[in-house]
């Protein structure tokens, strides 16, 4: 894929995390996509971290835009090359400190087929 094509694959990621679009969010991912986050593993230890599939994503983002209103993304960097987006970008949420994330997306024809979180 193109540098502008996963740009703007990543730009709308980012527009329907912060507007809590979940079938927006969804629609950018592959059915059988993967995700892995630190989070769930601290939330949902029987997974380890992981989680497959389009029912499992909508049900930790479901939660996650139900549990924190404020949650909002602030995008720091994009890079962008093959099939891979690397995101930076700060995680805010009131009440809590601010967090620095780096998130890698994955890309096959047009979806994401994996994500995967990396913090502190």
């Amino acid at each position: 894929m193109s540098t502008e094509s996963l740009h703007a694959i990543a730009h709308r990621w980012f527009d329907a995390f912060n507007t809590k679009d979940l079938n927006a969010l969804l629609s950018l991912y592959h059915d059988q996509a993967e995700h892995f986050s630190p989070k769930l593993k601290v939330r949902h230890p029987e997974t380890n971290g992981l989680i497959k599939g389009k029912y499992a994503l909508r049900n930790w983002w479901r939660d996650a835009f139900d549990r924190l209103p404020s949650l909002h993304y602030e995008l720091i960097r994009l890079t962008a090359q093959d099939d891979r987006i690397f995101m930076e970008y700060i995680r805010h949420v009131a009440g809590e400190n601010d967090l620095s994330v780096g998130e890698l997306l994955e890309v096959r024809d047009g979806l994401i087929i994996r994500s995967s979180v990396y913090h502190q």
